[in-house]
């Protein structure tokens, strides 16, 4: 019997939005659709939005987000989020996506974009779409690289709001490691998912053990198995191919039900 293909969703372009402190950017939207097309849906807002969803656009190809989160669809254990595109800022990416100091490369301006996406993105959103999840179990942030920093950044920053970070490849050497003291102060949110993931071989071996002490400091601060995935690959790489291929098991483990 062929498998049943997912009924496909809606794209809303938002146009080009601005943030106070940070350059304009587009935001695009994908509402999915699937069997139940009233549910209420949680949402996953992306960095580095041009990435997302097709390959237009984007340096190394793009996610096709919208195409897994479809798949989410066919069975009954997880749940199709909306998911937001955020475009990054151009020459100031590393500034808003690098929570804390590179250096000569910049960096600690992630509040500035967090700021716009909790105070004024979501509410307009929310606006919006009736059927979109209020509250932190309603909202996740997810992103590679610097992305996937700022993910996890955005979460603990704001957990009130943001209930999980899906964090790909993240670059948590930024800063020398600060990422991991700055989440040793931080509180156990109530709610909260995350996924974390890396290849081993990325940044010649060093990143995948920065990615798994994170691990280990969550584990200790009380995630249980439910909520906390880390994840290395073997064959992965720094690129938007391997992240491609991981999304889906990583959406699986955001949206189980």
């Amino acid at each position: 019997m062929a498998a049943r293909r997912p009924k496909p969703g809606i794209f809303h372009d938002w146009g080009i939005q601005e943030v106070p402190g940070l350059s304009a950017r587009r935001v695009r939207v994908y509402e999915p659709v699937g069997a139940h097309p009233d549910i209420v849906r949680p949402t996953l807002y992306l960095f580095d939005g041009q990435n997302v969803f097709d390959d237009h656009g984007s340096f190394a190809g793009g996610w096709h987000a919208h195409t897994a989160v479809d798949r989410l669809t066919i069975g009954k254990t997880t749940i199709a989020p909306y998911v937001v595109g955020i475009d990054h800022g151009g020459v100031s990416r590393i500034d808003e996506l690098a929570p804390f100091s590179t250096g000569r490369h910049g960096g600690g301006k992630t509040d500035y974009l967090l700021d716009w996406l909790v105070g004024k993105l979501m509410p307009a959103l929310h606006a919006r779409f009736a059927r979109m999840q209020r509250g932190a179990v309603g909202a996740a942030v997810g992103g590679s690289s610097l992305g996937g920093i700022a993910a996890l950044y955005a979460h603990l920053r704001h957990p009130g709001e943001i209930g999980g970070a899906l964090c790909l490849s993240p670059s948590f050497w930024v800063g020398g490691g600060e990422i991991l003291r700055w989440v040793e102060r931080q509180h156990h949110p109530t709610v909260s998912r995350v996924y974390l993931d890396c290849g081993v071989r990325e940044g010649g071996g060093r990143m995948a053990p920065l990615v798994e002490r994170m691990a280990d400091l969550l584990g200790r601060r009380g995630y249980a198995q439910g909520q906390l995935m880390w994840r290395p690959d073997r064959k992965g790489g720094h690129a938007e191919v391997h992240w491609r291929r991981r999304l889906p098991k990583a959406l699986r483990f955001m949206y189980r039900l």
